[in-house]
C-alpha cells in the first residue's frame, strides 16, 4: 500500500468538498445541455433557454465561491488545496465561456445558427458529460485507469472543436461578405471553441489528482 493510499485511508471520508464538485459539474451539464437546445431552437424561444443559462452560470460562480469558502474553513482537505481551487475554478471556466457564447448571441442578435455553432455546443455537451463522469471517478480514487480514459476522451473533443473551429471561421472570410455578420458568427465560435479548451483544463487537474494519488 502506498503512502497516499495509507493516508486516504486514514483522513476521514470527505463530506464538504466533493458533494461541491458534483454540484458544480451536474449545473454545468444541465448549462451545456440548454445551450445546446438554445442552438437548435426557434430565435423567438432561445430568450428563456438564455436567461436559463445565465441563472445557471451564476450557481456554478455560487458553488466556486463557497468552495473556495470551505477551503479557508477547513484544514483537512481529500486532496492538495491546490488542486482543488484548480478543479472548481477549471470548471467555473467552462461555464463562463458558454454563458459568453449564449451572450453573445443574444446580444448580436444572431438569427441563423449555423452547423457550426450546433456542431461545437454538442462537442462541449459531451465534454461536460464527461467531466461529471470523472469528478465522479475521483470521488472514489480507486480506478486510475478510468480517470485517465475520461480524460483522454475530452482531450479528444477538444482538438475535435479544434478542427470544427479552424474549418467554420475558413468558411465564413470566404462565404460571408458582411462584416457585421463576420464579427458575429467568429466572437460566437471564439467562446464555445474557448469552452472546449476550458474542458480540457478540467480533464488536466483531474489526471493531475489522479496521478499524485496512485
Amino acid at each position: 500500500m502506498s503512502l497516499n493510499s495509507i493516508f486516504q485511508f486514514l483522513v476521514p471520508k470527505d463530506k464538504k468538498f466533493f458533494p461541491l464538485f458534483e454540484q458544480a459539474s451536474a449545473n454545468l451539464i444541465v448549462l451545456a445541455e440548454t445551450l445546446h437546445e438554445a442552438v437548435n431552437a426557434p430565435k423567438n424561444e432561445r430568450e428563456e433557454y438564455f436567461k436559463k443559462i445565465e441563472e445557471l452560470e451564476a450557481t456554478i460562480e455560487e458553488i466556486t465561491h463557497k468552495t473556495h469558502l470551505e477551503l479557508s474553513r477547513n484544514f483537512i482537505t481529500p486532496f492538495d488545496r491546490e488542486d482543488i481551487h484548480s478543479l472548481i475554478k477549471a470548471i467555473d471556466n467552462v461555464a463562463d465561456f458558454m454563458h459568453g457564447a449564449a451572450s453573445k448571441m443574444r446580444l448580436y442578435q444572431v438569427e441563423k445558427i449555423t452547423k457550426s455553432i450546433r456542431k461545437l455546443t454538442e462537442i462541449n455537451l459531451e465534454a461536460c458529460q464527461l467531466i461529471g463522469v470523472g469528478i465522479k471517478e475521483l470521488k472514489d480514487m480507486s480506478n486510475h485507469k478510468a480517470i485517465k480514459d475520461t480524460c483522454k476522451k475530452i482531450n479528444k473533443l477538444e482538438s475535435k472543436a479544434d478542427a470544427v473551429f479552424d474549418k467554420a471561421v475558413a468558411d465564413i472570410f470566404e462565404n460571408e461578405n458582411d462584416a457585421k455578420n463576420i464579427i458575429k458568427y467568429k466572437e460566437v465560435l471564439s467562446a464555445l471553441e474557448s469552452a472546449s479548451d476550458k474542458c480540457k483544463s478540467v480533464s488536466n487537474v483531474m489526471e493531475q489528482i489522479s496521478v499524485k494519488h496512485s
